[in-house]
């Protein structure tokens, strides 16, 4: 069977060779939203803070309480989308997102802000993992689904850039409630169109949905990356509020892992993670995003501490990144085919520590020019290596584990980003402190406050006024910049780490025949026939004697029997493809000892994991 056979059944699944772009366009809107959310609160937090007056703790779950529940229920929907529909999921999330922003843009009060944005959380981590599994059942053809992965990341990299800018520009024009009312219109617009195109996948489904293990992994994921953004905003690690979430996270996480594997339908195939693409991928993501969040939270308290450039400015200096983050993903299938997974994640890697290690050159004067050469080839080679990793990922794993897969790898996404905060955010803070201890004239209180961060040192400097004022915000920006420094170095020894773990992906991009495709296809094929068939005879049958015999027969369409008197609508799908002949077994060319004089063997449905040892398939070589 060609490729190009394969290929087109599951465009056929999918609705057809052109609506799998337009299902693609509205994936990409849905993940720009979910993109969009993560981001853009940030800038109207002096707004709602105003308006509402939240407490400190009240305010850290206003921004916290998305990106919380998001990561923690991507697993549990991703995986019950499998079950149950992906689309079915998609759109539940759809009218949740679209609720929750309505909710939100109205509160008047916090602890309603803080449940609409845990809600807000619950529709992301549906339309997340089922917008990455969809596209992987809509394009079966590797090629093709590159190059819709790489318009994906493109997408998620303008909504994450996008965010504080639109935000800034609604609260500055409206006020900061309308940073989530626009969530409203584009959901409006995007609901029926998705009910429209969007096909309908499911997974496996055997058995029941294992609802204690899905509680497990949600319950889990979410005390991971709770202790992680606890020790990512300052607190010690061994401290209680810490500790006891990152145990207990962990403990959960291994009993859900342990539940899997002794389970005969699990929520998640744990074997995917004895396949070394698969878990490499998993970890390459995981890296990217710890080099990338820190170094964006970084850059940003730079660009505007150090360097003094305005909220717009700052943008404006970040922007190149995007635009090379864009490009990297318009052009990452183009360059996976030519130069394969293992280089492309291994350069990607290696092209950031490099970029990493230019803007080791920053000091204490703005050099425009050095950082829009870094930031270029920063945001090139991350979303070089996200977008190889994502897609090396998705392709080893089977169609039927794509909600799966994909929740895995947006679990990986979030754990990277809020690991990231914490191990980079932690480096900077033991190379800054120490810089400030000791300055001439500020007494040690002030000294202790001042170590807290850049932003409070120039405040107390600024109380402090006079010769040990200006001391102070000399050696708070001379300690940041040190910092700055060792965390540099820091986050490229991370990305060589991540450049020597892709050796273990393959050499080149493989594009094994979707044989499971293929036979849906066939049997479709069949079934249509065998319909035409009967309704041939029955027109036969009416306007003859009343008797259909053999001439009648002769004259359906349809009814050209084999030599074993079966029609061609009654042969099997299998047969019709050239993969199981009458008496064959899956692989075996016709004419075999298997054929109609040998004895009979059961013949089964091949799986799409057998696609290398069958004839006409590609070997998947490594």
């Amino acid at each position: 069977m060609s490729r190009t056979t394969t290929a087109r059944a599951g465009r056929r699944a999918a609705g057809g060779d052109a609506n799998r772009w337009a299902v693609l366009v509205v994936l990409c809107v849905s993940l720009l939203l979910v993109a969009l959310d993560a981001t853009i609160l940030h800038v109207a937090v002096p707004s709602l803070t105003e308006n509402l007056n939240p407490g400190s703790t009240e305010l850290l779950w206003i921004v916290d309480a998305y990106p919380l529940v998001c990561a923690s229920l991507l697993i549990l929907f991703g995986t019950l989308g499998d079950r149950i529909g992906r689309r079915r999921v998609l759109l539940l999330g759809y009218g949740i997102f679209g609720l929750a922003s309505a909710v939100a843009a109205l509160a008047t009060e916090p602890w309603v802000l803080i449940a609409a944005r845990a809600l807000l959380g619950v529709g992301g981590a549906m339309i997340m993992p089922a917008t990455l599994s969809i596209i992987r059942t809509v394009f079966p053809d590797r090629r093709e689904r590159a190059t819709a992965i790489g318009i994906w990341t493109a997408v998620a990299a303008i909504g994450a850039a996008a965010g504080p800018v639109l935000g800034g520009f609604l609260v500055e024009h409206y006020w900061w409630g309308s940073v989530f009312l626009i969530n409203i219109p584009l959901m409006v617009l995007i609901l029926p169109l998705a009910r429209r195109l969007l096909p309908e996948s499911r997974g496996g489904g055997e058995g029941p949905w294992d609802v204690l293990g899905a509680l497990m992994a949600a319950a889990g994921v979410l005390g991971c990356v709770l202790g992680v953004k606890r020790a990512g905003s300052g607190e010690p690690l061994l401290a209680p509020a810490t500790a006891a979430p990152l145990i207990a996270g962990a403990l959960l996480l291994v009993l859900f892992v342990r539940r899997q594997r002794r389970r005969p339908h699990p929520l998640i195939d744990t074997r995917l993670f004895s396949r070394p693409a698969f878990t490499t991928s998993v970890g390459c993501i995981v890296l990217a995003m710890l080099a990338l969040v820190g170094l964006e939270l970084i850059a940003v308290q730079y660009l505007q501490l150090v360097l003094g450039l305005s909220p717009l400015e700052t943008g404006l200096r970040l922007l190149p990144l995007t635009f090379a983050a864009m490009a990297a993903g318009a052009t990452g299938s183009y360059t996976l085919r030519r130069i394969g997974p293992r280089r492309m994640v291994g350069w990607g890697f290696l092209l950031t520590a490099g970029a990493v290690l230019l803007l080791t050159l920053m000091g204490q004067n703005d050099r425009p020019l050095l950082l829009t050469a870094g930031f270029v080839l920063l945001g090139f080679g991350l979303q070089t290596t996200l977008f190889s990793a994502y897609e090396s990922m998705l392709s080893e794993a089977p169609a039927r584990s794509a909600g799966g897969a994909a929740a895995i790898g947006e679990t990986s996404y979030q754990l990277g980003a809020g690991m990231g905060i914490a191990l980079l955010g932690s480096v900077m803070n033991a190379a800054y402190a120490p810089g400030l201890a000791g300055v001439p004239g500020v007494p040690a209180a002030a000294s202790d406050a001042a170590a807290n961060s850049l932003g409070e040192a120039y405040q107390v400097a600024d109380r402090l006024g006079g010769t040990a004022g200006e001391a102070l915000h000399t050696a708070a920006r001379h300690a940041f910049v040190d910092g700055l420094h060792l965390t540099l170095f820091t986050s490229a020894g991370l990305l060589l780490a991540g450049a020597a773990m892709a050796v273990r992906l393959p050499r080149v991009m493989e594009c094994p025949v979707d044989v499971e495709a293929a036979v849906e296809e066939a049997a479709a094929e069949a079934a249509a026939e065998a319909e035409a068939a009967r309704a041939g005879a029955a027109k036969a049958a009416a306007g003859g004697s009343g008797e259909a015999g053999p001439e009648a027969t002769e004259k359906a369409p349809g009814r050209v029997a084999d030599g074993a008197g079966r029609t061609a609508g009654e042969r099997s799908a299998g047969e019709r493809t050239g993969l199981v002949g009458p008496g064959m077994v899956p692989g075996q060319p016709a004419g075999s000892p298997g054929d109609a004089g040998a004895p009979s063997v059961p013949r089964r449905r091949p799986d799409a994991g057998q696609a290398g040892t069958m004839s006409g398939a590609v070997t998947r070589g490594r």
